[in-house]
C-alpha cells in the first residue's frame, strides 16, 4: 500500500491522545501472531508493512493463500512493546478481514469446482483493493474494479433506455478495450443480447433451472460462441453446486466481500 494510505490508517487508529500505549515503556519484547481457527491466510504483506513502519521485525513461514490451522504462529515479532501495541490492531484488522474473505472465497471455489468465482463492487469504501486482493488470494476473480473497467448494462439502465438502445449506446461510446456486459432476467432478453453480440451476459437472480434452459437455447441457436455467461444473485454455499452445473462460465457473489466472517487471529507478547 502507499505510505500515505498506511499513515492514514495509522492516524485513524491511534488518534490524538493514545494513553494506553504511551504508559508502556518501549522496551524490547517478543510477540507472536496466532491463528485461532483454520482458514486461508491473506494480508501478510499489508501486516508486514504495518509492523515495519513501527520498526518491528516480523518473520513468517507462510505466504498468502496458504492454509493456516488453529494455533499456528503466523508471525513472530521482535520490537518495542509500545510499538507492537500501536501496530497490533491495524495489522490484525488487515489479516482478519482479508483472511476471512480468502477463506470464504476458497470454499466457494472448491464447491463450484469449475466455473470462475468472482466478487462484485459490494466492498468497503476505501478498502476495495485489499478486499479484491483477498478474493484473488482465495482463488477467485476480482471482476471489474470500478465502473471504468467494463461497461455493465444493468436493470436500471434498461429501465431508462431499453435493452437495444442501451447496448447500441454502449457500443458507440465504449473504448475497444472495454467489454460490454448485459444483465438479463429471462431467456428472451438473453437471446436478444446475444444477437447484438455483447461480450458477457449475466443471468441476474434467475433460478438454476431457468439459466440451464437459457444456456441450452443459446447453444441450439449457435449463439454461445465467444460470449461469456455469468450467474449472479441469491447464490450461496448451499446452492452453488446447482448454479455451477448450469453451464455458466462465471458465478459472481457479493457475499464474498460483504458477508464474509473475519478469521480469528490474535497477537500475544511472549517474552519481555
Amino acid at each position: 500500500m502507499l505510505l500515505s494510505e498506511l499513515e492514514r490508517f495509522i492516524e485513524e487508529d491511534t488518534g490524538y491522545n493514545d494513553v494506553s500505549c504511551s504508559i508502556v515503556p518501549d522496551c524490547k519484547v517478543k510477540a507472536a501472531v496466532v491463528a485461532n481457527e483454520n482458514g486461508i491466510v491473506a494480508g501478510l504483506a499489508e501486516a508486514t508493512q504495518v509492523f515495519e513502519y513501527f520498526d518491528i521485525f516480523a518473520a513468517t513461514d507462510f505466504t498468502d493463500g496458504d492454509l493456516v490451522k488453529e494455533d499456528d504462529t503466523i508471525f513472530t515479532l521482535e520490537g518495542g512493546a509500545r510499538s507492537i501495541l500501536m501496530a497490533e490492531r491495524l495489522a490484525l484488522n488487515f489479516l482478519g478481514r482479508m483472511s476471512g474473505i480468502a477463506t470464504l472465497t476458497r470454499m466457494y471455489v472448491e464447491r463450484a469446482n469449475g466455473p470462475r468465482i468472482a466478487c462484485t463492487r459490494k466492498t468497503t469504501p476505501g478498502f476495495r483493493k485489499f478486499e479484491k486482493k483477498a478474493v484473488i488470494t482465495g482463488g477467485g476473480d476480482p471482476h471489474r474494479f470500478n465502473l471504468s473497467d467494463a461497461v455493465m448494462i444493468k436493470d436500471n439502465h434498461i429501465a431508462v433506455l431499453g435493452l437495444e438502445k442501451a447496448i447500441n449506446a454502449a457500443k458507440k461510446t465504449a473504448s475497444f478495450t472495454q467489454k460490454i456486459e448485459v444483465e438479463v432476467e429471462n431467456a428472451d432478453s438473453a437471446v436478444r443480447a446475444a444477437e447484438m453480440n455483447v461480450d458477457i451476459i449475466m443471468f441476474d437472480n434467475m433460478r438454476p433451472d431457468e439459466i440451464a434452459k437459457t444456456v441450452k437455447i443459446l447453444e441450439e441457436n449457435g449463439m454461445r460462441g465467444n460470449i461469456l455467461l455469468e450467474a449472479s444473485g441469491g447464490i450461496t454455499l448451499e446452492n452453488i453446486v446447482k448454479y455451477a452445473k448450469t453451464g455458466v462460465d462465471v458465478i459472481s457473489i457479493g457475499a464474498l466481500t460483504h458477508s464474509s466472517n473475519w478469521l480469528d487471529i490474535s497477537l500475544h507478547i511472549t517474552k519481555t
